[in-house]
């Protein structure tokens, strides 16, 4: 009889990967409140991490920013990016994992799609709609 290993794997990864990312998350959020990344364009900013997405292996973990108000994405990400080495040395050091992640940023872009599919139920032709079905009930 074969013996199948079957691991718990939602949409944004298994536990262990959820939870290792939650926690570096966190670490950079304290990082980015407390002024921990000397930049002239970070201090300028207040960047929410909204989410940090770590790979099957744990060796690459994606890091959703965005700047409060959504504005100058590119100059943060930019930003960053020319900080990524010292991020990565401070999440390695709070974070106790066997690799240090390679890290990369991305803006968070649900905030966006989220206010898209808003815009669209409040169209005329989606609340006649909406309203047409509650007709039919």
């Amino acid at each position: 009889m074969a013996r199948h290993q079957h691991h718990d794997q939602s949409a944004g990864g298994s536990q262990r990967q959820l939870r290792v990312g939650e926690l570096i998350r966190h670490e950079l959020a304290d990082m980015l409140s407390r002024g921990g990344i000397h930049d002239p364009v970070i201090e300028r900013h207040m960047i929410t991490v909204p989410e940090v997405h770590m790979s099957p292996d744990m060796r690459l973990a994606t890091i959703y920013v965005m700047p409060l108000g959504g504005h100058d994405e590119k100059e943060v990400i930019a930003a960053l990016d020319r900080n990524k080495r010292y991020v990565r040395g401070e999440i390695a050091r709070r974070v106790n994992l066997k690799f240090a992640p390679e890290i990369r940023f991305r803006i968070d872009e649900r905030f966006d799609e989220a206010e898209r599919i808003e815009k669209l139920l409040r169209t005329p032709a989606v609340q006649r709609d909406l309203a047409h079905e509650n007709d039919d009930e």
